[in-house]
């Protein structure tokens, strides 16, 4: 038997009225495979907007239990891995959203995605079938991304956005890599941990805490790419107490130890 394997990536930098909402840039894919391709994703801070023109993708839920089969479909924050699978031929445009980005898009508590991958027409309604289908016929990739940009467009122009409080601790967490404690975080803004977390779950999808544990991690995985990267040096700049505790958590979040994570390309939806 003879096994092909084509792909065909294509990646455009976010235009400017839409870098507040990315975690960044925008990318379209083109693949073809006789066998079964397999992907580990590993959670991160943003949250997969998928726009399929080929066939649906098998994705399996937390931890690679459960899960279904999709077209077009957003991926909500994650708290440990899942499996992606396609064969045969795969077609999209992808773009990793922040979760404010998330919030503004569909304006709905985002718990109700947390640890969860779901259809896109479910919660854009006919839109977002109609959208693959007019990326697919499009003729070229700047002509897709256009259509993809005009209609995530549209939906921003409708103004919703997080609480002023909610944004700001999103970015402290995100600029300090998960390294900020969540009572600071409250102590600032002014209010309780409990009413944060609370604003959270709605707002963001997942607890400071927890969100912050996973930043971490991407941190650390960031980190362990670089060329002579040493784990316990990692561990310590990502916040870990010591090389034990990065190796747990690599384990908790991808089910691999960080060196078969690296070693395997790292892969993931980051």
């Amino acid at each position: 038997m003879i096994l092909s394997f084509a792909v065909e990536v294509v990646q455009r930098a976010v235009p400017k009225w839409l870098a507040p909402y990315a975690a960044g840039d925008l990318y379209g894919w083109l693949t073809h495979s006789s066998r079964p391709l397999r992907n580990l994703e590993a959670p991160f801070g943003g949250l997969p907007l998928i726009v399929s023109f080929g066939p649906r993708v098998r994705v399996s839920g937390l931890r690679g239990a459960g899960g279904g089969s999709f077209g077009s479909f957003l991926a909500g924050l994650h708290e440990s891995w899942v499996y992606t699978e396609s064969v045969g031929e795969s077609a999209g445009v992808q773009l990793n959203l922040n979760p404010l980005g998330a919030y503004a898009l569909l304006g709905r508590p985002m718990h109700e995605l947390a640890n969860r991958t779901v259809a896109l027409e479910d919660l854009l309604g006919p839109e977002g079938r109609r959208l693959g289908e007019r990326l697919g016929a499009a003729p070229s990739w700047d002509v897709r991304f256009a259509l993809f940009g005009a209609a995530l467009r549209a939906r921003f122009a409708l103004e919703i956005r997080a609480s002023a409080e909610v944004a700001w601790a999103w970015r402290r967490l995100e600029a300090s890599a998960g390294r900020v404690q969540i009572g600071e975080l409250a102590d600032t803004i002014g209010c309780s941990r409990k009413h944060l977390v609370a604003q959270f779950r709605a707002q963001i999808g997942l607890p400071p805490k927890l969100l912050a544990r996973i930043l971490r991690f991407q941190r650390a995985r960031t980190l362990l790419a670089r060329p002579g990267a040493r784990p316990l040096e990692v561990a310590l700049a990502a916040g870990y107490a010591d090389q034990p505790h990065l190796i747990r958590e690599f384990r908790a979040l991808t089910g691999e130890t960080p060196v078969t994570f690296v070693q395997s390309g790292g892969p993931g939806a980051a």
